[in-house]
């Protein structure tokens, strides 16, 4: 329900499949199991173009275990990430299939009004026939716009930046950087548009991302 809304929200515009600014479609979820133990789950539908021109689906879940209440948290998750790849120099596109294992450790701390994430992930890619591995520093901040009566924020503006490092000769994969507003429908719903540029070693690419997020 969450992608379906996803996709009626976005705007209608098209763009051709020559278009360097892509848009992707991301539902990010989290059922709390008890105080300690939680479950991650997210889907994340990426178009070359504004619509209808699959890059990639992305689907992953995790468990995970709170060391602090709501501040630190280790997950070890499963993705698997289907890609269609266009062909250099032409309109032919590659089907890749990825299965990816991952740990990661997440903190959240408050300075102020700002909101802090820290998260640091490791990834162990079976691309095809490929073995790889990478690792991700991922630093965002949230900052409040509006207060209403019992203290919370329900506008709100957010950043983030995401460095992806390869464990072998080329170190450098990419690096994301990310600026949107966000809007806190109630405390389980908050949903987020924004810009984000994704710079890889020889290129980079411009997105449009609209992101629901859900704890159940």
């Amino acid at each position: 329900m969450a992608v379906l809304a996803c996709a009626l929200m976005m705007p209608t515009i098209t763009v051709s499949q020559e278009s360097d600014f892509g848009n992707w479609l991301i539902y990010i979820g989290n059922k709390k199991l008890n105080s300690k133990w939680n479950i991650h789950n997210e889907v994340q539908y990426r178009n070359y173009d504004a619509v209808g021109d699959l890059e990639q689906l992305l689907l992953r879940t995790g468990i995970g275990y709170n060391l602090s209440e709501n501040n630190h948290n280790l997950l070890l998750g499963y993705g698997y990430i289907f890609s269609e790849n266009y062909i250099p120099q032409t309109q032919e596109k590659t089907d890749v299939n990825e299965h990816r294992i991952f740990q990661q450790f997440t903190s959240k701390d408050q300075i102020g009004i700002v909101s802090l994430t820290h998260r640091y992930r490791f990834e162990q890619r079976f691309v095809e026939e490929d073995f790889k591995m990478r690792l991700r520093y991922f630093l965002a901040a949230k900052f409040p716009l509006i207060k209403v009566e019992d203290g919370q924020s329900k506008l709100y503006l957010s950043a983030y930046n995401e460095v992806f490092l390869n464990t072998n000769s080329t170190v450098f994969d990419r690096n994301r950087v990310y600026g949107g507003v966000g809007y806190q429908l109630n405390k389980q719903i908050r949903i987020e548009a924004g810009y984000m540029n994704q710079l890889f070693e020889a290129s980079s690419r411009d997105q449009f991302n609209l992101i629901t997020f859900i704890n159940f």
